[in-house]
């Protein structure tokens, strides 16, 4: 079976059981802070193509943009039914819609923003565009408590930048290496093991 017809026979099912799950949390975030249901944010794809990203939003509505790109310790922004939906990984949720389409993969690198691509080393880079971005990956379980650890360091952007990254990306690029369905259904059971932790 091809990666990509394993990913949209998940997904559809996903978006099958789950959406009245789906539904309740959207209501939840709507009754809990004015702001629109998702937050979409731009991400770079495979071949460094742009793409939005689905998720729930789960911090304050903010339409200009401000603040940092990455979350740390217990920000401020972070809404009383966004703090549980980041702890249980419900926000990631939206992001079948993504895998549905083709944009992303269930198990992939993770997307970035452009800001922090564009610091890839160009050798890394190439690779690890090659494939969809996905939705979990080996990156994502071992960095489950990145916004703890950031929070911790005394420049949470440069301790992102050039300690949390350059690791991030030596994982992605072993995904890479490695990619089979079978690696796949492997490290989605791994997420789903780490959730319920």
């Amino acid at each position: 079976m091809s990666k990509r017809l394993f990913d949209w026979i998940l997904s559809s099912l996903g978006l099958l059981v789950l959406g009245p799950v789906l539904i309740l949390v959207a209501l939840a975030i709507k009754l809990d802070s004015p702001g629109p249901v998702f937050f979409r944010q731009e991400r770079v794809g495979r071949w460094g193509h742009p793409f939005f990203i689905f998720k729930f939003r789960t911090m304050r509505h903010d339409p200009v943009g401000r603040g940092l790109q990455i979350t740390v310790g217990q920000d401020a922004r972070i809404t009383r039914v966004g703090g549980f939906l980041r702890a249980s990984k419900i926000d990631e949720l939206p992001q079948l819609i993504d895998v549905w389409v083709g944009t992303m993969s269930l198990v992939g690198p993770r997307p970035e923003v452009p800001r922090y691509v564009a610091v890839y080393p160009p050798e890394l880079r190439d690779k690890i565009l090659s494939v969809r971005p996905g939705i979990t990956d080996i990156a994502s379980i071992e960095y489950r408590d990145e916004s703890a650890v950031l929070a911790r360091a005394a420049d949470p952007e440069q301790a992102y930048l050039h300690e949390v990254l350059p690791h991030k990306l030596a994982l992605s690029a072993r995904y890479v290496d490695q990619a089979s369905v079978w690696t796949d259904l492997q490290l989605i059971l791994r997420t789903l093991l780490a959730i319920v932790r």
